[in-house]
């Protein structure tokens, strides 16, 4: 099968098609998509050696349990023991010996076929297309943040970031009626959020806020220095986004103003695809453009431009629609 290997470098790869192991499934992939974890990765973030790729939609081929033979499907990245003292716990993303799909020590989505446990998989129906049951998994991470951080609609609260994760964050919180605003350095990707009613400003425009909430998508060493100027004492910062470089930090205004700093990661599933099949988030405006397999390469660097959104990668040509989305 055809794969984007990354060991230092990237790369298209002819390897084998995987095994699967008890209690495990075999998902032919139909798309998946480029996440900005990903162009960290290649940066030096985790050490990852192997095949890239987390967010995706695929058919199920093999697996024991037939309600999901032959059926499309999404699935949660983390593949875990189940039985260490997190996973009993309830805190099976933070398994002590998970695997992480495309991110730590399991092969990812970025090849023809790839390998879950099938408790990870859950099924799409009918009213979410392709293109957008790739934004399952970091629409779900979204969803993360209303179960970490009970955000009332009189709360001020502000999202960092107009990539593609901060616009999905954006459009979750906006469900919660919350005075949102969302400051970012790109006026087209802003416009999207704004014609969906959310506010939106240039960050060097924001000037002192007195936010309640404050949630980092920025992907940026400075985006918690930001965010901890514009959160007011005793509010609240939520950390999206993962980065590679490292940068020193006065952390005392932390202390000094009590404020409370929050790591987010994974989210629930059937959140983000409940969302999808009611309308209520709308990801199409996100995609910037298509690529097929063979193309991996390119759709990479086109991924790390400035200004681009959600790059996708389909393995079947079928799928493929050579112009840009947008």
């Amino acid at each position: 099968m055809k794969a984007l290997y990354f060991d230092n470098k990237l790369k298209l790869v002819e390897c084998q098609k995987p095994e699967r192991g008890r209690g495990e499934a075999i998902i032919r992939v139909l798309m998946a998509g480029i996440c900005n974890t990903d162009l960290e990765i290649i940066k030096g973030y985790r050490k990852f050696k192997g095949i890239l790729g987390h967010e995706f939609v695929g058919v199920v081929e093999e697996c024991k349990n037939h309600g999901l033979l032959g059926k499309r499907v999404a699935g949660e990245i983390n593949c875990v023991c189940g039985k260490c003292s997190f996973c009993t716990a309830g805190l099976k993303t933070h398994c002590k010996d998970r695997r992480v799909l495309g991110i730590l020590d399991h092969h990812g989505a970025f090849a023809e076929y790839l390998v879950l446990p099938e408790e990870n998989l859950h099924l799409i129906s009918d009213k979410i297309a392709d293109e957008e049951a790739v934004f399952l998994e970091p629409l779900a991470a979204g969803f993360q943040v209303t179960e970490q951080v009970h955000i009332m609609p009189s709360d001020r609260v502000i999202v960092l970031g107009d990539g593609k994760l901060g616009l999905l964050v954006a459009q979750v919180l906006a469900l919660t009626g919350c005075d949102l605003m969302v400051a970012g350095n790109h006026p087209s990707k802003l416009s999207i959020v704004k014609s969906m009613g959310i506010d939106t400003s240039l960050i060097d425009d924001l000037g002192e806020r007195n936010a309640d909430v404050v949630i980092d998508c920025t992907g940026t060493p400075e985006g918690l220095e930001m965010a901890i100027g514009l959160t007011r004492p005793r509010g609240t910062i939520v950390l999206k986004s993962t980065v590679a470089e490292n940068r020193e930090l006065d952390l005392t205004p932390l202390v000094v103003n009590e404020i409370t700093l929050i790591g987010s990661r994974c989210g629930h599933f059937p959140s983000a695809i409940r969302a999808l099949e009611r309308g209520l988030i709308d990801v199409t405006p996100l995609v910037s453009g298509m690529y097929s397999i063979n193309d991996g390469i390119n759709a990479f660097e086109d991924a790390a431009k400035k200004g681009a959104l959600k790059i996708l990668l389909t393995m079947d040509q079928k799928n493929l629609k050579k112009e840009r989305l947008r």
